[in-house]
């Protein structure tokens, strides 16, 4: 049955169709389509009338209302051309309205535009210099832009007009870790635990949380949770209502396996999955990948464009017409391989258009709860270090453990040829301690530690990764501190992996970081010879390198304790044959190890794969006899 406001419009529709030229008309149908929620069609409407009238205020209001309200409702859908257009069209008749600038700044970012997004950012402050939240948003770009300096102090602008803007806060903690300003961070963190704890409603990024020193297994949860409670629960919500259907039986038996990733490129992760999809049984899978990262149009993109039997780019697609595809091509088992990192789009996962939902590899952590207590993913990829028996409640997902080690890898990396030292900067005759981890992980504690390591042993030096000039700076005046000389720090710029790979040779040892350990960067170390030397915590990015280094037979280099980890470290460089037995172990079993046994991890990873779907069989099965 028909409204009342749908009944006029359609009786004003009616009338335009009889006179097109009854202005009358079309502006009682524009008012009635924003009335019904019709912005796009209103839009259409007020964008005429501002042909005809063209001084008149009142028209071009209305249409940059409706064209506000579009945008707003596209980039909500994930429809981040649509809400472009919408303000850049609303912006011709309002060009100093902050709103409009701000809103063409979000979508533009969404498209991956950071530089036209900080320009119209930074337009928006001109007409409203006390908006917290144009300075975040203003930081978030600065912050991909690699200007981390800028990121920093806009961050602290908007927590000086708004020092209650929680999300703020987290973004300049994160950013201060990246570069390694390490001024009141225990305050800060304790107060942002707080906030996971007491104050839900606070946006707490589960990816900068995981790296916080002090945070607990159980404390993630909460933060995964809240994090799903403000983002998700509106396309919960929808999802519910759209019901989307799995067709069974199907013709093909096979089981179809879709991998959601933003990183389907030159990538870390590209180096762990691809050998893996290649090596799927394709008389038992079928096997999807969805696409919503840039393609680079690297070797490693086209690479695993070929591994797939069916590669699709979703990048331009909203998270409910994404959801719509996965759905249309009866995915089985959905794999979200990014979760909740910088680049997240488990929005699509929220609206369950496939039967089974997979948090793995991407995403060191719980994704959380549901607002009904259910878990946003069915399970979880992991295996018994990571995830002892006694840490099942830690994790709003089934853990679904595989036999060695949760994470995949590839033995086809590309390795260049040898350089030299010379070339990589090291003095001859010392002993190289390194650590290629992302400057984020690195803390005071360990900093600390390290440094009494090059007091301890004085023909040595620390090979870092030369990640962004102010790190550099901080950790040099820290080294500076601790009366080592600047020339004992040495920074390695970034590279090709294959160039990367190629200069490990020239470390001794390689020196992990807690709470967020070497991952991706651990077995890269672990392929090239390089004993990795860990300190094993609590939570799941705590325990990931313990995990490679048990799947590679190496448990004598895990650690329990800071004093024990100080001890080996300063063992080892100082018993240069017993760390070379090591790398001798290393090198010679690495072929033949679990960690490296590819075939035999994807056979494991499949027979988890058979089990979830025989599982779902059963419970479906057992849902119909009750109906």
């Amino acid at each position: 049955m028909q409204s009342p406001s749908e009944i006029a419009l359609r009786d004003f529709q009616q009338a335009l169709l009889r006179n097109p030229k009854d202005t009358v008309a079309q502006i009682n149908c524009g008012n009635l389509c924003v009335e019904l929620r019709r912005y796009e069609e209103a839009a259409g409407y007020f964008r005429r009338l501002a042909r005809i009238f063209k001084t008149n205020l009142d028209v071009r209001n209305a249409l940059c209302y409706a064209l506000q309200e579009f945008g707003n409702e596209s980039h909500a859908q994930g429809r981040y051309l649509t809400a472009e257009a919408c303000f850049k069209e609303a912006l011709e008749s309002q060009p100093t309205n902050a709103a409009y600038l701000y809103n063409l700044g979000n979508a533009q970012r969404e498209l991956g535009k950071p530089k036209e997004a900080a320009l119209h950012y930074q337009k928006a402050i001109q007409f409203s210099p006390n908006d917290a939240d144009i300075y975040n948003n203003l930081g978030n770009v600065q912050r991909e832009l690699g200007q981390l300096d800028l990121a920093i102090a806009s961050y602290k602008k908007a927590l000086d007009l708004n020092p209650k803007l929680h999300h703020a806060k987290v973004h300049l903690v994160h950013q201060k870790q990246h570069i390694c300003d390490w001024q009141d961070l225990e305050d800060d963190i304790s107060s942002i635990r707080d906030w996971v704890k007491n104050i839900p409603e606070a946006q707490v990024s589960p990816f900068a949380f995981l790296a916080m020193p002090t945070t607990t297994a159980e404390e993630q949860k909460l933060c995964a949770s809240n994090w799903v409670s403000n983002r998700y629960s509106a396309l919960i919500k929808q999802a519910d209502t759209l019901n989307f259907k799995h067709e069974l039986p199907r013709i093909s038996q096979k089981i179809r396996i879709g991998y959601l990733s933003a990183d389907f490129r030159l990538h870390p992760l590209a180096f762990l999955i691809s050998e893996s999809i290649e090596l799927h049984d394709r008389s038992k899978f079928e096997i999807f990948a969805f696409s919503y990262g840039i393609n680079d149009k690297s070797s490693a993109r086209a690479r695993l464009e070929k591994a797939f039997d069916a590669f699709y780019d979703i990048r331009n697609l909203s998270e409910i017409d994404a959801a719509r595809k996965v759905n249309t091509l009866q995915i089985d088992i959905l794999v979200d391989l990014t979760g909740f990192t910088q680049t997240s789009r488990s929005g699509i996962v929220a609206f369950r258009p496939a039967p089974i939902n997979v948090n793995w590899l991407g995403f060191p952590g719980t994704m959380g709860m549901k607002s009904d207590s259910k878990p946003l993913f069915d399970y979880m990829l992991s295996d018994n270090f990571i995830t002892p028996a006694e840490t099942v409640n830690h994790y709003a997902e089934q853990l679904a453990l595989l036999p060695h080690c949760y994470q995949s890898n590839d033995r086809k990396r590309p390795i260049s040829a040898q350089p030299s030292r010379k070339s990589c900067h090291l003095p001859e005759g010392v002993f190289v301690y390194c650590c290629f981890n992302q400057s984020f992980k690195i803390t005071p504690k360990f900093f600390s530690v390290w440094m009494r390591l090059l007091n301890a042993v004085p023909n040595s030096v620390l090979w870092l990764l030369d990640s962004n000039q102010w790190t550099k700076e901080n950790l040099i005046n820290q080294a500076a501190k601790n009366n080592i000389e600047v020339e004992r720090l040495i920074f390695a710029p970034r590279m090709s992996i294959a160039d990367h790979l190629a200069r490990h040779v020239h470390a001794d040892l390689f020196l992990d970081t807690s709470p967020y350990n070497a991952h991706t960067t651990c077995s890269d170390a672990l392929w090239m010879g390089l004993p990795v030397l860990t300190c094993v915590g609590d939570t799941f990015a705590a325990r990931v390198a313990a995990s490679l280094l048990t799947a590679a037979d190496m448990p004598e280099l895990i650690t329990y304790s800071m004093q024990d980890y100080e001890s080996k470290a300063l063992h080892l460089a100082s018993y240069p044959i017993e760390l070379e037995k090591i790398k001798q172990k290393l090198l010679a079993t690495k072929l033949t190890s679990a960690l490296f046994d590819t075939n035999q991890f994807t056979h494991s990873l499949e027979h988890i794969y058979q089990s979830m779907w025989q599982q779902y069989l059963i419970t479906q099965a057992s849902s119909d006899n009750a109906a």
